[in-house]
């Protein structure tokens, strides 16, 4: 009898995590969190050390016929910070290992690394250590950040409750909708080499997808307001699908409303060029960056005025009903369709 065979596929990433998760248990007091979290959580004198990893592939996250190599360094290095600051911390340390092949030259490798020391700056981030190998083919890029919170001060995925505000940073959709614009202009360049790309009406959707922001700015300011979140998550997988991490982790039920969704006019505008729901992009895309977190009604009074903090729904006690409230005040079930690392 043939051994049986499971595709990876069937499971699905966040199938495939749970699966590690649930062989594996924390053996040393010390290990607060583990797998499951933005970050794990470390035991560590006055605070907690938080540990990330992020892994980029060629071909897989990232095409360089379109992503210039120093915003590649500089984007692996955001989607660190950023889930240091989904965990309400400040990053201090990464190391980098870097795999390539023998087309790339020592010039490529440098601007790399250019793109790396770009953020460490920004980010007030020290890059520490690390590794290189050749690859068979292709670039790889794997960045672990270190960070620090203060005890009492950690965000959770799992600490969510009942009739907490739901909010979310920035705007969602535009990161997505630059890879459509990207990857359309790319179609046009090979069927005729002649053309040049026209990207400057599409220049924040493209900055977007190619150069993101972690929003530190938005942790530096909470603590500012003392207001520490109930529950957080950065948003790299789709709006659609943190927000049913929170509800799986938390217990808890989500509801939020489609006309509080923030989409740039330009995003929206955009989705229609391209056929494709404004609100759907800005639930499914990913790579956006943004903070999605939940607060107490008592800290309302706080936010209430920040500009770049918009509240879209709130948290019931229902883990089964995770649903959006539409323009048209119809009830839709929420749904991950998000980036899938396996599909």
């Amino acid at each position: 009898m043939a051994e049986k065979r499971t595709e990876i596929t069937d499971l699905g990433e966040f199938g495939l995590i749970e699966r590690v998760k649930s062989s594996f248990s924390l053996q040393n007091s010390t290990s607060l969190v583990g797998i499951g979290d933005d970050a794990a959580l470390i035991a560590c004198g006055e605070e907690y050390l938080l540990v990330t990893t992020d892994m980029l592939l060629e071909s897989v996250h990232f095409d360089l016929s379109y992503m210039p190599l120093q915003h590649l360094g500089y984007k692996a290095v955001v989607a660190n910070v950023s889930d240091i600051a989904a965990m309400n911390g400040k990053p201090g340390q990464i190391t980098v290992a870097l795999a390539f092949s023998n087309r790339f030259s020592l010039e490529a490798i440098d601007s790399v690394y250019d793109g790396i020391r770009s953020a460490c700056e920004n980010y007030k981030v020290d890059l520490v250590g690390g590794d290189t190998s050749a690859s068979a083919s292709g670039l790889v890029i794997s960045i672990t950040a270190l960070g620090r919170v203060s005890k009492g001060k950690e965000t959770l995925r799992s600490t969510a409750k009942m009739n907490d505000i739901i909010c979310v940073t920035g705007d969602l959709g535009a990161a997505y909708l630059g890879l459509q614009v990207l990857e359309r202009e790319k179609q046009v360049f090979l069927t005729n080499p002649e053309m040049q790309p026209d990207l400057e009406k599409y220049e924040y959707l493209v900055g977007r997808q190619l150069r993101p922001e972690a929003r530190m700015d938005i942790v530096h300011e909470l603590a500012d307001k003392e207001v520490v979140p109930t529950a957080m998550i950065d948003i790299s997988d789709g709006l659609a699908s943190e927000l049913l991490h929170l509800s799986k982790s938390s217990g808890v039920g989500i509801k939020i409303f489609e006309d509080k969704v923030p989409i740039d006019a330009g995003a929206f505008e955009t989705a229609i060029e391209f056929k494709i729901d404004p609100i759907t992009c800005a639930l499914n895309g990913g790579e956006d960056y943004e903070l999605l977190f939940t607060i107490a009604p008592s800290d309302y009074e706080k936010l209430k005025n920040h500009p770049d903090i918009h509240f879209i729904g709130h948290v019931h006690n229902n883990p089964q009903q995770n649903v959006m409230l539409t323009k048209q005040e119809t009830i839709v079930p929420l749904k991950a369709q998000g980036w899938n690392h396996f599909s």
